[in-house]
């Protein structure tokens, strides 16, 4: 709150300062968003009934300006989520070749769609897992970007000071909180503790990107954490106990995009270097190396049809008895969308596969704009799964509506 605060403070200042400096230019914009949903399933409770206003600020002056975003939230079922949120806050320096940006921001890495190999950097927010939009979930990171730009590449260089972990939800109130749907005796999860907040514990990366004649592919290294917690699990007095850590690790990556006629090619690969696997019942938290390889395809077939599907695959190296995950694994995506009424109605179906245990997350929606600022939004999420990473949601299948207004 008190951060929020401070942006917004900082948004009052600059508006003044506009006022006061018209050679200062600034945009105001932002949406209106409200968005319930119910459990299709017994006892069909309110699974989320949440609304917020984001607004947006941007000042330039000549070749430095700033950006700043915040969120009012009111959410009816999540009371501790209600309040005024900073979203993004940082400052910035652009010319024809610099682009440097320091603050409160997200930071986008590779060429996957809602998968994340190389894109390591801003973690995620699963207070509701995946039932937001896919960007609205990102978790903004505070640090400097330098960005080096010529007509054929970039370069890019992150440093974050102070990291960011994924946001986890542990509430039993919450139809989203993590859980073991397995578990035969009572249980706690702790998502255990963070890393300190010092300079030693930050992170450290970059990025070349190539833009040559139909291909565009990168390089990027990041030294940082595994960001989404590994569990251990113990007995402790009766009550089956999960406990989570995070150590240091090492992503070497490399993204490739080619356009041909009506189709994209995509591929994306990451080395996870002293990666953190989850261990089996007892024993310590082991760390190995995992390759992560994706390929992708997306077809523009025309009359307003598109098309896209993915595979990722990890491998985990000297893979043991001790390490509870499979040593190979995968994750497929499949998305249809199609555009109808002269474009005012945009219709789209959206799956996560879990290629290795079987489960799908599936999301079909249709978007009526009613008008280019008034969106309204329905939509049916689909859980199926026995076991695998969708199984303790296997019982949050639900209809929505949202309501969105763009200013």
């Amino acid at each position: 709150m008190k951060l929020a605060s401070l942006a917004i403070a900082l948004l009052l200042v600059g508006i003044d300062m506009y006022a006061q400096t018209p050679d200062w230019s600034v945009g105001v914009k932002g949406f209106v968003n409200t968005y319930h949903a119910m459990r299709t399933e017994s006892p069909n409770d309110m699974m989320a009934s949440r609304s917020h206003v984001r607004g947006e600020l941007t000042m330039k002056h000549g070749n430095v300006g700033a950006f700043a975003s915040a969120n009012l939230v009111y959410n009816a079922l999540l009371n501790k989520e209600s309040g005024l949120h900073m979203r993004e806050c940082f400052v910035t320096y652009a010319d024809d070749n610099w682009d440097i940006r320091a603050g409160r921001q997200i930071i986008t890495w590779g060429v996957a769609d809602a998968l994340r190999l190389t894109d390591v950097v801003s973690p995620m927010e699963y207070t509701e897992f995946l039932a937001d939009d896919y960007d609205d979930i990102r978790v903004p990171v505070n640090g400097l970007r330098v960005r080096y730009s010529r007509s054929a590449w970039s370069a890019e260089v992150v440093t974050l000071p102070i990291s960011s972990f994924y946001i986890l939800p542990t509430d039993a109130d919450n139809p989203w909180s993590i859980n073991m749907p397995d578990a035969t005796i009572p249980y706690v999860i702790d998502i255990g503790q963070k890393p300190s907040k010092k300079i030693a514990n930050g992170e450290i990366g970059g990025r070349l990107m190539f833009f040559l004649s139909g291909i565009d592919f990168s390089l990027s290294a990041l030294r940082t954490w595994n960001k989404m917690p590994v569990f251990t699990t113990n007995v402790v007095n009766d009550t089956l106990s999960a406990l989570g850590h995070y150590k240091r690790l090492t992503m070497l990556g490399a993204d490739i995009s080619v356009p041909i006629s009506k189709i994209v090619l995509r591929a994306e690969v990451a080395e996870y270097i002293g990666e953190a696997q989850t261990p089996v019942f007892g024993f310590d938290v082991q760390c190995a190396n995992s390759l992560n390889a994706l390929v992708g395809i997306d077809w523009y077939a025309g009359n307003d049809w598109s098309l896209s599907a993915q595979y990722a695959h990890k491998s985990i190296a000297s893979h043991s008895a001790l390490i509870s995950t499979y040593k190979n694994s995968g994750t497929a995506t499949v998305r249809i969308a199609k555009e109808l009424l002269n474009n005012t109605l945009s219709v789209q179906t959206f799956a996560y596969i879990d290629v290795t245990c079987g489960g799908i997350y599936n999301r079909l929606s249709a978007d009526y704009s009613v008008t280019d600022q008034l969106h309204c939004i329905i939509g049916y999420d689909l859980f199926s799964a026995d076991s695998g990473m969708f199984a303790m949601y296997g019982d949050n299948s639900e209809v929505w509506l949202r309501l969105k207004y763009n200013f």
